[in-house]
């Protein structure tokens, strides 16, 4: 199977946001897999959690041991990378451990920036 054929097969399975629509979530943890370098020069949505991609899964698996606190399963956990294309394979493999509600953002953080929306300076230091 391609990249291309994973990411589609992967989004399928995704209930996607829209950058405007972020806001309009209700019980939402936005999660954000970009790595430090990006975070510094570009910012960050404001409230997001930066979490490192390695280690992703065992800090949002609902039942885990490792797991952050802030959520439950029932929650929407929503996942942004540069430009959405990582952050779709993440959201799905967040549904495979347990968060039936994990998606991501369309167009990812550059999406979010272009649209005006609010962006506070980065890096914040990533859970990892």
């Amino acid at each position: 199977m391609s990249a291309e054929e994973l990411l589609d097969e992967a989004r399928r399975a995704l209930t996607r946001v829209e950058p405007h629509g972020l806001a309009d979530l209700s019980d939402v943890l936005v999660v954000d897999i970009r790595p430090h370098h990006d975070r510094a020069a570009e910012g960050e949505v404001p409230g997001s959690i930066p979490v490192e991609r390695i280690v992703l899964e065992w800090r949002l698996d609902p039942t885990g041991t490792h797991r952050i606190t802030g959520f439950t399963a029932d929650t929407t956990v929503v996942v942004l990378c540069n430009e959405g294309y990582a952050s779709s394979l993440a959201a799905r493999d967040l549904q495979r451990v347990g968060l039936p509600n994990a998606t991501d953002l369309i167009g990812g953080f550059r999406a979010y920036a272009a649209a005006g929306l609010p962006v506070r300076p980065g890096a914040t230091q990533a859970v990892t």
